[in-house]
């Protein structure tokens, strides 16, 4: 597959994944916070093992509720690439971190 072909996901609490399907992202996987520790490993390795994803974007806080072996899994892979956003991420640093890992700039300002 293309990597011009590869699709973004994204994968946390609905709060966090609503503002990436605003922006397009159609590939999304909602793990309610009071859910995380039952359910999260599953999503992300169900998500990092579709070949149509490119990118996996996570809350950094969401690393503590993965097992052992996922969060490595993800701290190593290549492909997909997973970005982590801090808590603390203000819409400038988060554009910048997203603009970095895929090259562009999703919030442009049409003039």
């Amino acid at each position: 597959m293309s990597a011009g072909s590869q699709e973004i996901a994204v994968v946390g609490s609905p709060e966090f994944t609503t503002g990436f399907r605003l922006a397009g992202v159609r590939k999304f996987a909602n793990v309610p916070d009071d859910e995380k520790t039952e359910e999260l490993d599953d999503a992300v390795a169900e998500t990092m093992a579709d070949e149509e994803v490119g990118i996996v974007v996570m809350h950094d806080d969401d690393l503590e509720h993965l097992s052992r072996e996922v969060r490595e899994d993800v701290e190593n892979s290549v492909e997909p690439v997973v970005v982590t956003l801090g808590g603390g991420a203000g819409s400038g640093n988060l554009r910048e971190q997203i603009k970095r890992a895929i090259g562009i700039d999703l919030m442009e300002d049409e003039d």
